[in-house]
């Protein structure tokens, strides 16, 4: 068993996978070959083992071994025909395999791969199918694009425009029409006439004639005229083929249903409509002046505004919108009294209706009750216009018989006839275009309608009624109208039985001529088990017609696959054998001879030639000689005459004379005969050889050899007598033999003759024999091979001794080498000079096939860190090429390519230079394949001419010269185009490539080619490098000279600007071209062009033109003119100065910055963008300035800055508008050469940024990603004086944008490809790191970046990266070692020699130990709380704060890194503050590590509530809600930049955590809550949102987290900020407006959401109305009512404005929550205002209304309206006693007991009463109560009185507003059954009377709540008194208050609010006192007195909502808080 016998044996133990992808391809051979005979073998689709095989086909068809890759692709094909459509979900990875690797294979794996194609398509993998067609059609390589659009072609042909979407073919169609390739143009044609087949020729006319070229279009028009019939699929996808019924289980089925079958037989016609895309035209209409047009007053404006809107509305197919405004207009138009008005507005709605469709539904139903009524117009056209828009609208699904039908029972009862009959009419058309299924559901109404129609008096109407009648009943037959019908006369009953049946028997007439129709067509059939016809889509051109009738293939043809796979795989192997069997004679006696000779030969010549007598013998040939010359039809007898002469005399004659007489014979039959059968030769060869030998018969020998030679060709007969001469004992028959092959090379050449035989006989044989004659023949033969191979033969013969070898030279020197030159003296004949060709090698020597040797171990050593490795590979590549003789094949060498191209770009300069040897090599074994087989590695050959080693670029000369011998050079211009326009390939470089590039040309006649490299060559001949120029001049003149003038001249539109005029006067010397160069001035003079931008580097050195001696001075002098010419013009302008040197009126930086691309990564700017930033400078700039900056000119581009510069003082804001522009400006400027300009760029950049700082400007992130990847990139510049500049200026930005935010594109810098720039980076990371380590801290990790430099081989960059990491030893200690990364142990040791280093360093100087002063940092946070450095003031931030974007608006972005917040151990500081860094300055991506930290910080505090951890993030929490909701606005743009949602997801759930804790959640403040309402809130409302990755998720994310703020967060912030937000928007602060919505309507949108936000809040109002300042909300909606005014209130009032009602229902909601107390709460609202704020009418309104309802009793008197004077005025009716308040109270405390969720609260306020009312019984109202409520009100307050006594008292819980009566001590206790003055108490109400105050009942008792009130601070650090109700429970209350205390009260208090609106700071020690005296003996006073020494000690608050109304109004106005108004 052979080696390979036993790895595949062992390879089948092996899992499936392991053997499909094995090294060895025999393995994956076999392993493909045995899946494709499982997957056969499997019948049940079901079967687990497809599931498992699906994945493998990837990679499988993607194998580099052609026929593994064929057997691979045999196995998808038994995969797919066994599998079933759950196999698509392998489609798209397996389709674009095949279309990466198989369409440019071999013509057999193409064929295969357009079956598997076809495959797919069965299993319903269209899409995956279309997709890959669309990435092949792009395939630059013409071979493979046409094969793609063949498939689509036959998928197209054979399953129909269901399956294959038309659609996306014709996108695809004139990207092809374009194409370069005759082949693809002629297959896109012939898809094109296939769709004409499915779709109809008129919409592929419509769609595709306008994209095409005049040529193509009358080309393609000629085809299509020939195109006829419609196109039936042949074939079905493998769901419909399980479904069809066999064909003898229904016969009886088929004849009944025949017409539903030729019904669904007959094609369907495709709707253009989905072919073409939707057109935007809102948009258009805006611009064109159409709103304002049709309110023209003249008829005419009107008519051209309604014009415009029906251009635009006439395309095909229109984009959905709000047309609602539109349709308004038109309705309004329609019945305008102009005629021609209302006709084109008609018109315009049709074409509306047609173009929207069913998007015009709503509109049409609007309009079509006017249309209907506009039918009583006579006139015609008007008439017509309506007509046809009616019936647009219902063919276009706007409108149903059922949407119109109560619109037509309106019209049918008009009392104007026309509009009866015509509605009818209309109706009628509708009912005939209708659907039956439609009809049945409203055929009834309608008949109704029809009948009522009948009885009109008016003919015209009974007449359409009528017709609507008949075409119902064709419709839905007769039986409906039975009933009906018997209501008529017999005269209309007649009449309408005559129409009916008319229709029908028409019908009847054309279902049965339907039928026989589609007898005739042809069946579907399935082709999934048949043989494959490979078809062209070419083949439909030329009138052929397709080939429809291809064979049937049912699933009965299965059993014939195997043959006919056998058959096509092994094709050639047949014919080889069949050809073998046809050489080989067969044994023939005489006797058969002579039967078969019959009369040709005379029987007495055949008897004389087997006479022993030689001279009959004799006498008998030359007899035979004349009867063959004699012979007129030679041909057939061939073959009989060579086997008797073969016989007789035979090849055993001893007569010489009787030998040379047959040889002659033979020589004639072989030259006369048309055709030599090769059975003859074979018959002949052996005597002939030995015939030779004799040199008697020699000559005759040769010649009949020669003669053989020319019928059958030299091949086959040295392939013969290769085995003659090697077994024949005679050595003569060897050398002469010799002899003769000699002679036959020089006769015929090497092109049929197998070279590799010959040489290997030659060297096996020949120079192997000891005779020296046969050594001397081989000697000459191989000389006779030099003369046609050349010196490429001696690779064969380095191994024969060398003493042969030195007679060898000898020979070649003979024979020296001719090349083309060496022409065959004689040719083989037609008819076998094809099979002769093949046997041959069409480049004479052979070829090795290596892809054996090119292991995947030699591949993987290329790739190898060791460079030794490296070289080692490449030698071993270089000795594969020795063993191959310097001649290979080009299988399997993509991979090798692919591994040399790395080496072209390694850090070892001697391994590139081995590489491209190598790559020399490979292109010399390999010839013209290496061009597809390289993979288009010569562009990276190219690249190497930018090194500046001379060596390095004569080595890749060199290459090129190998690559230049190998393939033509035409295949090499785009290559050396692309080379030439690199900016990377230096001076030196560029001038090399030109000097190559003229050697090259100057060998050539004619090379039409060499144009494409023109426009390279006219920008080089600017170039600043002289010697560059005098190359690009002498490549010119090459070009004109291969090219001509002609063609030259032809291809100047690619040129512009100086280049352009260069090129014209180069070409003006050779005359006769004006005319260009009249467009050369023109383009020249253009100073916008986008040429001049590209090339303005080149153009700086014009100047230099006048020297005397350079060539280049004419041109750069006619260009330069008309620049200056320009220029002066400009300054001569006198309006130019009058004008502003910067325009930002029409600017837009919003817009410009949105359609930024944010990356980190430079890339350089594309032609668009660049064209952008003309159009940009041109609209911002003035025109002397724009001239100057657009200039080509770098001299005029330096003028231009110095401008700028002059005017940066007076122009700072203008400069902010427009910084975009001019950064990008810079960075064109940055990528241009020119050192004086770049150093001017770096001046003005210098001072712009230290303006900016000064004015407090921050650079945003869209400019940042403008210009900081480029300045860093071009950090290491060559020149060390910009470095330095850029050096500095790269720290000028780190201050003035953000160190966190700089980092990353510094970082990025590190992974340039330039040394010296990574470098600088390096060296930056260590400033940072020195000097902004705490911004950095969450980005460490990066450090590992700068430690793998430490491994480059550049000293520099080991120096630079190790300086850095010491840097970052001495802020992080050994803690660095974490953010390291994986080293090796040269680095790790490097790393720690350094760090020992810098250690001692820091030790000289005295500065610590390494990472001291952060741990120190640490431990001072953990035992202090905060930061020392911030406690010290050392701390060096950014002076400016940051600007805010339109997603920042409204959010105060909070620099975290400014706010060191305390925080403990538990926490972890370090943690907590890089987590927030990371979000507020981190990229969306970034700041997901953020929030998981947040989120798990979150849940550790949340799980422990009460301690350290929670109060921490308490007090930071208003920074952290800030921090996330920055953020949202962030991550949702970068979402909607194409990146994951993963960041929105993050950072909505972070909020969520937050906003689930409701003390988190409660810290919030207003301010922030305000930010993040609105943020989420816009985002809701974002229509883009929906289209983002999880969009619907994300909605629902922000919906709960929505209700989870109302929910938690502060309620009276909520209710605060959603009032609030009920006010006019700014617009800034709407997200992009993607959709077509208007302002208002967005607003109305939002303000929908806000109202729907406070309905939930307002609904538990009542439980939580304790809990919210109502003061407060009063306020904000004071506010909302003052700033709206009554005259706005009025109007929206009328309009039912949502908004307002919404402010309305909350007030009312609280007025009758909190009754008349609701006036104590008006604190904040400035009652003395004039006039009186509006609120106070509100609130009179209501309590009337409720009171007036039963539901309060008010307080003061109805109408009243001086509110300032209301308690003076109105002390206190009679009829509100004490008594009656307390009751009331007490039955609303009981009653907030009953309630679950106030219980608590009702028992404390109940606990109250009982003490500051000891004498009252509080169980006198519940005597019906139950026992239960009675017990569990004693037990709660007895718990209430030991928390009381503890010290518990809940301050948290809200307490209500004690009872404002007093009652004496001497007075009877308060009887709640009787009260006093016989009031009556309302159970349901609870009124709280806050116009009274509690106080003592003697002065003791008020000297003692003077002396130890506790007192606290307000929030503006003023003192405010605070009520301990522990202090006043035993005090007693006198039995009423008097009238003059009240008044004391009040005048007191218009003071103290006079005061404060005068001053909010008073004195702190001014006293502040208020005498009440009552008139009877126990009345008392209160002083109240401001505090004198504000407290150092936080003594909590007790919240204001305990206090009274008239308290809470005290204490605000004391404390100064009142915000006035």
């Amino acid at each position: 068993m052979s080696e390979d016998d036993k790895l595949l044996k062992e390879a089948k133990k092996l899992p499936w996978e392991d053997r499909l992808t094995h090294k060895n391809w025999k393995v994956r051979n076999d392993a493909n070959v045995d899946l494709a005979s499982l997957c056969e073998s499997i019948s049940d689709p079901k079967d687990p083992r497809l599931r498992e095989f699906g994945p493998f086909f990837r990679k499988t068809v993607s194998d580099s071994n052609a026929p593994v890759q064929e057997k691979a692709l045999d196995a998808l094909i038994s995969y797919l025909k066994a599998a079933d459509a759950d196999a698509g979900r392998y489609a798209k990875e397996v389709c674009d395999a095949i279309v990466a690797k198989c369409l440019t294979g071999r013509p057999k794996t193409v064929e295969k791969a357009q079956i598997a194609f076809l495959l797919w398509i069965e299993l319903e993998a269209s899409e995956a199918f279309m997709d890959a067609m669309e990435k092949a059609i792009k395939n630059k390589v013409a071979k493979a694009v046409v094969p793609a659009i063949d498939v689509m072609f036959q998928a197209l042909s054979e399953f129909g425009s269901k399956i294959v979407p038309p659609k996306r073919i014709l996108k695809m169609l004139p990207e092809l029409f374009d194409h370069q390739d005759q082949n693809v143009r002629a297959s896109s044609k012939g898809l094109t006439l296939e769709l004409c087949r499915w779709i109809g020729k008129e919409p592929v006319k419509s769609i595709l004639f306008e994209k095409m070229r005049d040529t193509m279009k009358k080309e393609l028009e000629a085809e299509v005229a020939n195109v006829t019939g419609t196109a039936k699929p042949t074939r079905k996808i493998r769901s419909e083929q399980d479904k069809e019924p066999e064909p003898e289980s229904a016969p009886c089925t088929m004849e009944s249903s025949s017409t539903e079958e030729s019904t669904a037989d007959v094609p369907q016609e495709f709707d253009e409509y989905e072919l073409v895309d939707p057109v935007d035209i809102l948009a258009p209409l805006e611009k064109s002046g159409f709103w304002e047009g049709v309110k023209a007053t003249k008829w005419s404006e009107r008519k051209d505004a309604v014009a415009e809107l029906t251009k635009l509305a006439s395309t095909k197919r229109i984009a959905p919108g709000d047309f609602s405004e539109v349709c308004r207009i038109l309705k309004k138009l329609i019945t305008e009294v102009n005629i021609a008005v209302a006709v084109e507005a008609i018109q315009a709605l049709g074409n509306l209706a047609r173009g929207l469709r069913t998007h015009f539904s709503s509109n049409s139903r609007y309009l079509l009750p006017v249309l209907l009524e506009k039918l009583k117009e006579k006139k015609p056209a008007l008439s017509d216009a309506l007509m046809h828009t009616l019936q647009e609208m219902q063919k276009s699904g706007c409108l149903s018989l059922n949407d119109s039908l109560e619109d037509v029972k309106t019209a049918v009862k008009n009392k104007v006839p026309l509009v009866r009959s015509l509605t009818l009419n209309w109706v009628t058309w509708c009912i005939e275009t209708s659907n039956k299924a439609i009809m049945l559901k409203v055929h009834k109404e309608y008949v109704s309608i029809c009948m009522e129609g009948l009885n009109d008096g008016t003919p015209e109407v009974r007449d359409a009624a009528f017709s609507a009648l008949a075409a119902i009943a064709k419709m839905v037959g007769m039986r409906p109208l039975e009933k009906p019908l018997e209501k008529l006369d017999d005269i209309r009953k007649k009449k309408l039985q005559e129409l009916i049946g008319g229709v029908t028997g028409e019908n009847c007439t054309a279902s049965s001529t339907a039928a026989p129709s589609s007898g005739g067509n042809v069946p579907l059939v399935e082709a999934s088990g048949g043989a494959f016809v490979r078809r062209s889509a070419a083949s439909m051109l030329s009138g052929k017609k397709p080939d429809t009738t291809a064979l049937p293939a049912t699933k009965k043809a299965v059993s014939g696959k195997s043959a006919t796979n056998k058959k096509t795989e092994s094709g050639q192997t047949r014919v080889l054998k069949t050809t073998e069997q046809d050489v080989e004679p067969t044994e023939m006696n005489l006797e058969e001879i002579e039967s078969r000779l019959g009369s040709i030969i005379q029987e007495e010549t055949i008897t004389q030639l087997k006479s022993s007598v030689w001279k009959e013998r004799l006498e008998a040939i030359l007899s035979l000689k004349e009867q063959v010359e004699s012979l007129t039809n030679l041909d057939q007898s061939v073959e009989i005459l060579i086997r008797l002469l073969c016989l007789l005399p035979g090849w055993n004659e001893k007569n010489v004379q009787v030998q040379q007489q047959v040889l002659d014979i033979m020589t004639y039959i072989t030259s006369t005969a048309s055709k030599f059968p090769k059975k003859c030769v074979v018959l002949c060869l052996l005597g002939v050889c030995e015939r030779i030998a004799d040199i008697k018969t020699r000559t005759q020998g040769m010649k009949f050899l020669t003669t053989i030679c020319e019928a059958v060709g030299p091949g086959f007969i040295f392939e013969r007598m290769y085995k003659v001469m090697k077994d024949h004992k005679n050595p003569k028959v060897l050398s002469e033999g010799l002899m003769w092959m000699v002679s036959a090379i020089d006769d015929f050449g090497i092109s049929y003759i197998k070279l590799k035989d010959l040489i290997d006989f030659c060297k096996d044989v020949g120079l192997q024999s000891s005779a020296a004659a046969t050594r001397n023949a081989t000697l000459k033969l191989i000389g006779s091979l030099h003369k046609f191979v050349g010196p490429d033969i001696k690779g064969f013969l380095s191994d024969v001794k060398p003493a042969l070898l030195s007679a060898l030279d000898a020979e070649y020197e003979k024979n020296p080498f001719e090349g083309t030159a060496a022409v065959p003296k004689k040719t083989v004949k037609a008819a076998d000079s094809t099979l002769a060709l093949a046997a041959g090698v069409s480049d004479g020597l052979p070829r090795e096939d290596i892809s054996e040797k090119i292991s995947p171990s030699l591949l993987k050593g290329l790739e190898n860190t060791d460079w030794k490795c490296r070289l080692d590979s490449i030698e071993s590549v270089n000795k594969i090429l020795e063993e191959a003789n310097k001649r290979i094949q080009p299988n399997g060498t993509g991979e090798l390519f692919g591994a040399l191209r790395s080496r072209l770009h390694d850090s070892n300069k001697n391994l590139i230079m081995a590489a491209l040897s190598t790559i020399s090599a490979l292109a010399c074994a390999m010839g013209l394949p290496v061009e597809k087989s390289s993979r288009g590695i010569l562009a990276d050959v190219l690249k190497c001419l930018s090194d500046n080693k001379k060596q390095m670029r004569e080595c890749t000369l060199t290459t090129l010269d190998a690559w230049h011998s190998a393939v033509n050079l035409d295949k090499m211009v785009p290559y050396i185009t692309a080379a030439l326009s690199d900016s990377k390939i230096g001076s030196e470089g560029r001038k090399d490539l030109f000097d190559w590039l003229s050697r090259k040309l100057v060998g050539m006649s004619d090379f039409p080619d060499a144009v494409h490299i023109l426009k390279p060559v006219a920008s080089a001949m600017m170039d600043k490098s002289a010697d560059v120029r005098k190359a690009a001049e002498a490549c010119f003149t090459e070009i004109l000279r291969v090219c001509g003038h002609e063609l030259v001249s032809k291809n100047l539109k690619d040129l512009q600007g100086s280049a352009l005029a260069i090129v014209v006067e180069r070409l003006k010397a050779y005359g006769g071209f004006q005319e260009s160069f009249e467009l050369g001035r023109s383009v020249s003079a253009s100073l916008t062009s986008k040429g001049g931008s590209k090339i303005g580097k080149a153009n700086g050195y014009g100047d230099r033109g006048s020297r005397p001696g350079n060539k280049t001075a004419a041109p750069r002098n006619v260009s330069n003119k008309f620049l200056r010419q320009d220029s002066a013009s400009a300054v001569q302008d006198i309006n130019t100065f009058s004008q502003a040197l910067i325009n930002t009126r029409d600017s837009n930086k919003d817009e410009r910055e949105r359609m930024i691309i944010r990356r980190v990564k430079f890339e350089e700017m594309r032609l668009e963008q660049i064209q952008e930033l003309e159009n940009d400078v041109m609209k911002c700039f003035r025109e002397d300035l724009r001239h100057r900056l657009l200039c080509s000119d770098f001299k005029k581009q330096m003028d231009g800055i110095e401008m700028l510069q002059k005017a940066l003082p007076s122009l700072t804001k203008e400069l902010m508008e427009v910084l975009d522009i001019l950064l990008r400006w810079f960075v064109l400027r940055f990528c241009e050469s020119n050192t004086s300009c770049l150093l001017k760029v770096l001046e003005f950049l210098a001072e712009l940024l230290e303006m900016l700082r000064n004015e407090g400007y921050t650079i945003t992130e869209s400019e940042a990603a403008i210009f900081l990847p480029c300045l860093v990139e071009k950090c290491g510049h060559n020149i060390e004086k910009v470095r330095e500049k850029m050096r500095e200026l790269l720290k000028q930005v780190i201050r003035a944008y953000s160190a966190s935010k700089t980092f990353p594109y510094i970082l990025e810098g590190l992974r340039s490809r330039n040394n010296r720039t990574r470098i600088e980076c390096a060296d930056l990371i260590g400033f940072l790191l020195d000097n902004h380590g705490n911004e950095i801290t969450g980005q460490f990790k990066s450090l590992q970046i700068v430690a793998s430099l430490t491994a480059e081989r550049d000293g520099d960059a080991r120096k630079a990266a190790l300086n850095t990491l010491a840097t970052g030893y001495k802020l992080l200690g050994d803690d660095i070692w974490r953010y390291v990364g994986r080293l090796t142990e040269a680095q790790r040791s490097m790393l720690d020699d350094r760090f020992k280093w810098k250690a001692r360093e820091m030790e000289k100087r005295r500065e610590g130990r390494p990472g001291e002063a952060r741990a120190s940092l640490k431990r001072s946070v953990r035992d202090n709380g905060s930061d020392p450095a911030e406690q010290s003031g050392d701390l060096n931030w950014p002076d400016t704060a940051p600007v805010l974007n339109r997603e920042d608006y409204g959010l105060s972005e909070i620099r975290t890194d400014r706010m060191q917040v305390s925080r403990g151990s538990s926490l972890g500081l370090t943690n907590w503050n890089e987590a927030l860094d990371t979000i507020s300055y981190g990229l969306p991506e970034q700041s997901v590590e953020g929030m998981k930290v947040l989120c798990h910080e979150l849940v550790q505090a949340t799980a422990d509530p009460d301690g350290s951890s929670m109060t921490d993030i308490l007090k930071d929490a208003d920074r952290l809600v800030s921090c996330l909701a920055n953020k949202v606005a962030k991550t949702f743009d970068f979402s909607l930049n194409g990146a994951s949602s993963r960041s929105c997801k993050y950072v909505l759930n972070t909020l969520m955590q937050i906003f689930q804790n409701k003390r988190l959640a409660n810290a919030v403040k207003e301010s922030m809550l305000d930010s993040l309402i609105t943020e989420l809130l816009l985002w809701l409302l974002d229509e883009r949102v929906p289209t983002m990755d999880d969009g619907s998720q994300l909605l629902r994310a922000l919906n709960v987290l929505m209700l989870k703020i109302l929910d938690n967060a502060d309620r009276t912030s909520s209710f605060v900020v959603l009032i609030n937000l009920l006010r006019p928007m700014d617009p800034s602060r709407w997200p992009a407006q993607v959709t077509s919505d208007s302002g208002a309507l967005r607003n109305q949108k939002f303000l929908d959401l806000v109202v729907k936000c406070l309905i939930k809040l307002t609904k538990v109002l009542q439980s939580t109305i304790y809990d919210v300042d109502l003061d407060r909300i009063l306020q904000s909606i004071h506010i909302y009512l003052q700033e709206l005014g009554m005259d706005e209130i009025r109007k929206r009032a009328g309009a039912d404005d949502k908004p307002l009602r919404m402010v309305k229902t909350v007030l009312h909601e609280l007025v009758k929550l909190r009754g008349t107390a609701i006036k104590g709460h008006l604190s904040l609202v400035p009652l003395d205002a004039q006039p009186q704020p509006i609120i106070l009418a509100y609130i009179d309104l209501n309590l009337q209304t409720l009171a007036a309802a039963r539901m309060l009793t008010p307080t003061g008197t109805a109408g009243q309206t001086h509110w300032n004077e209301s308690t003076v005025n109105n002390p206190a009716p009679a009829s509100h006693s004490s008594n009656a308040q307390l009751k009331q109270e007490l039955a609303a405390i009981y009653k907030k007991i009953g309630d679950k969720q106030t219980c608590s609260i009702g028992l404390y306020e109940l606990y109250r009463i009982t003490q500051l009312y000891p004498q009252v019984d509080i169980f006198a109202q519940l005597q019906n109560a139950s026992d239960a409520f009675r017990t569990y009100i004693r037990d709660g307050l007895a718990q209430m009185e030991k928390n009381a006594a503890a010290g518990r008292t809940p301050s948290s819980v809200p307490l209500s507003t004690p009872p404002p009566s007093a009652l004496s001590p001497k007075s009877d206790p308060l009887s709640p059954v009787n009260p006093l003055n016989g009031s009556k108490s309302i159970p349901n109400a609870r009124v709280e009377l806050t116009s009274f105050s509690l106080q003592p009942p003697d002065s003791k008792d008020d000297q003692h709540f003077s002396a130890n009130s506790p007192r606290t601070l307000s929030t503006n650090g003023q003192p405010r008194l605070h009520l301990n109700p522990e202090e006043l429970r035993n005090d007693g209350f006198p039995s009423e208050v008097p009238r003059r205390t009240l008044d004391a009260i009040r005048e007191r208090m218009k003071s103290i609010q006079i005061s404060s609106s005068v001053s909010l700071n008073p004195e702190p020690h001014s006293w502040v006192s208020s005498q009440l005296q009552g008139n009877t003996d126990n009345s008392s006073s209160m002083d109240i007195r401001g505090i004198g020494n504000l407290f150092q000690g936080s003594i909590l608050p007790m919240d204001e909502k305990a206090l009274s109304g008239l308290q809470a109004r005290m204490e605000r106005l004391k404390s100064g808080s009142f915000d006035s108004l």
